[in-house]
């Protein structure tokens, strides 16, 4: 069996979807406000932002004396504050494609406010090649010739070993198992580099950890971009959650995300 490194494809940026968002049951609202003799209205629409600000106020029970500025001024003085555990109960559902299996790695060490659904390398045929480059190696021609190599012959590997494992079982009679067996072990020769798809759900404050971690200059390459993208989605889902964040340009021409509202 040949394999022909040119049909290889390279991956260098993350893709982030928004998948999903909450929605409020305004009629409850409404019932929870009544029974407690006070009106409350907000000028938000996004359904997180909501939430977050009926959380705050039900800590002090402050829905009849409101300060002016909406819910911006309200949530701003909870980042000032570091009221930080309101912000759990504003959640999203993101999914992430191109990034490889070394982000993942690092991605899932974020538990507390996280959950996650991925790509199963053992159900899952990996035969298509994708992998994710890292931009230094990218940037230059002879490491990259490399990487591409080693891609390539550990490609190779992993379709021989496939062929060869389906029929050491082949007296199994149930396929979708057979093609598990086989598949859960070739797949050890894959690389790090590997491209996969991983389904998130989170809440702002967890959110807010990873990009402050994540997006950090220190952080690296790959999963800062990634933070960085989840950045740009939040801070045009729910500007008033997550609107203090700015880009600073870094020399490898990546961004950095930094916040003067650190560990809210």
């Amino acid at each position: 069996m040949t394999f022909d490194p040119s049909t290889i494809r390279v991956i260098r940026e993350p893709t982030v979807y928004l998948m999903g968002r909450q929605e409020t049951n305004a009629a409850e609202v409404d019932r929870f406000l009544a029974d407690h003799g006070v009106a409350w209205q907000t000028d938000t629409e996004v359904a997180g932002e909501q939430l977050v600000e009926v959380a705050g106020r039900v800590c002090y029970m402050s829905f009849a004396k409101p300060r002016p500025g909406g819910n911006h001024a309200y949530v701003g003085h909870i980042l000032e504050v570091g009221h930080g555990s309101v912000l759990e109960h504003a959640v999203w559902n993101l999914l992430f494609t191109g990034v490889s299996r070394s982000l993942t790695h690092e991605l899932i060490r974020h538990r507390a406010g996280f959950g996650y659904s991925q790509l199963s390398q053992r159900y899952v045929d990996e035969s298509v090649a994708e992998y994710v480059e890292p931009d230094a190696i990218a940037a230059n021609p002879e490491l990259h010739r490399i990487w591409l190599d080693a891609m390539a012959h550990g490609h190779q590997a992993y379709l021989k070993l496939t062929e060869k494992l389906l029929e050491t079982f082949k007296d199994e009679p149930d396929r979708t198992l057979r093609r598990k067996l086989a598949r859960q072990a070739a797949r050890s020769v894959l690389p790090n580099a590997t491209e996969t798809k991983i389904f998130v759900t989170a809440n702002a404050r967890a959110l807010r950890h990873f990009i402050e971690l994540r997006g950090s200059r220190h952080a690296e390459t790959e999963i800062r971009k990634l933070a960085v993208g989840v950045l740009k989605i939040m801070q045009a889902e729910a500007p008033n959650l997550f609107r203090d964040y700015a880009l600073v340009p870094l020399p490898d021409g990546t961004f950095e995300a930094s916040t003067p509202h650190r560990k809210v």
